[in-house]
């Protein structure tokens, strides 16, 4: 994996919004089925336009958009065998409880996530899919023909463009876990590693390749919230540990400067008053086997996390790459916050160990817009401002 050795380099956590073309060709998409020759044409047109949108950018470790995935993690549905959409069948949780902080804020949330900016604008289809989506039968890994088409795409897209290397998202096992109810295996543990048994094909595949792999896993945090009472830190860890596990279980074997790891606190656009402290979930997280990073930095939620730096130490020979973007706001940060908010973390764990990110995707979901795209593209000519003025400062 690239370090920032003569200057900040930068990146972003994969999603980005997807042209109306595209939204239109997921939404028809069966689960299971492949794309035709003339959607992958399609999809292969808009990614090579996305990659070349994010060098005019100035980022130096693009993605493919996420363009061919119904959202960051509702897309395994695609390809994973032992998933159906039910309606006779209980979500996770029973699909009845509210969050902590939907509860406390609840008439704000109706408003909230009936916005453009929280839920689909289309048919609402994606969303519902992610919430009704539960396991009836064993779960194999089918999307070795839906990673390949991926992976030519981008490697098609990067043809001829000046990036210091190129990255493929892809759902952590404990997301999806944690987001499915299981009505098929014994135990949730037997659940989990199923998953991450047939989650290891896709990561092999994206490694193999010469990609860098990016690990999502937002539920390692956000189920914090979901608990009632709050749990004690002690009883947070052993729940992330176990999730942990799985991941770095589905991740034996490849380098670990090939994987970088993304956690976040949800991108919904909400008060986030009960958000998982960073500094009780830190020293856990830090025992995945990955080379690199990616945690939400921006935010005013959690720019002051840090500090947690100062006391915990951040493992050598690791990057971090921290959000010093935000995906919650439209307003377009200005290049010197950004450059301050990179320069915070060069000071605390080295300038070579710091690439500069964003703090979460731009669109989970196959018609959910964090921002409209011309706000987005902006960020990223900001970002990528922001790590040249770092860079003079630190070099």
């Amino acid at each position: 994996m690239k370090r920032s050795q003569n200057r900040i380099l930068t990146t972003h956590v994969g999603s980005l919004v997807r042209p109306k073309e595209v939204v239109e060709t997921l939404q028809r998409k069966a689960d299971g089925q492949p794309f035709s020759e003339g959607e992958r044409a399609l999809l292969g047109r808009h990614v090579a336009e996305a990659v070349r949108l994010q060098a005019a950018c100035g980022i130096d470790v693009p993605s493919d958009g996420e363009y061919s995935k119904t959202g960051f993690s509702q897309y395994i549905t695609d390809r994973l065998t032992g998933f159906e959409l039910r309606t006779d069948l209980a979500p996770r949780g029973g699909g009845t409880t509210r969050s902590r902080d939907r509860r406390r804020f609840a008439d704000a949330y109706d408003e909230i996530e009936g916005s453009s900016q929280n839920a689909p604008t289309s048919t609402g289809q994606p969303q519902l899919q992610m919430r009704h989506t539960v396991c009836t039968g064993p779960i194999t890994y089918r999307g070795q023909a839906a990673v390949q088409t991926d992976i030519a795409n981008f490697k098609a897209a990067l043809a001829g463009q000046r990036f210091e290397e190129a990255f493929i998202p892809a759902v952590a096992p404990g997301t999806i876990e944690l987001q499915r109810g299981n009505h098929f295996y014994k135990t949730e543990e037997e659940y989990l590693y199923a998953i991450a048994d047939a989650m290891k094909i896709e990561y092999r595949t994206i490694v193999d390749a010469g990609l860098v792999l990016q690990i999502d896993d937002p539920r390692m945090v956000t189920e914090y919230d979901s608990m009632d009472p709050a749990p004690t830190p002690e009883e947070y860890r052993r729940f992330a540990t176990v999730r942990i596990e799985a991941l770095n279980h589905a991740l034996a074997g490849l380098p670990q400067d090939r994987v970088r790891y993304h956690m976040c606190w949800g991108s919904w656009h909400g008060p986030h008053t009960t958000d998982a402290p960073l500094r009780e979930i830190a020293p856990v997280i830090l025992q995945i086997n990955a080379g690199a990073f990616s945690l939400e930095a921006a935010n005013p939620r959690h720019e002051h996390e840090y500090h947690v730096w100062e006391s915990v130490k951040f493992p050598a020979g690791k990057i971090i790459i921290p959000g010093v973007i935000a995906h919650t706001t439209n307003c377009v940060e200005h290049p010197e916050l950004v450059a301050e908010r990179i320069m915070r973390y060069a000071r605390l764990v080295g300038r070579e160990n710091v690439i500069a990110g964003v703090d979460c995707g731009f669109a989970q979901g196959v018609a959910t817009a964090r921002v409209h795209p011309s706000i987005m593209w902006e960020k990223f000519r900001m970002l990528a401002e922001g790590a040249r003025l770092a860079s003079q400062r630190l070099w």
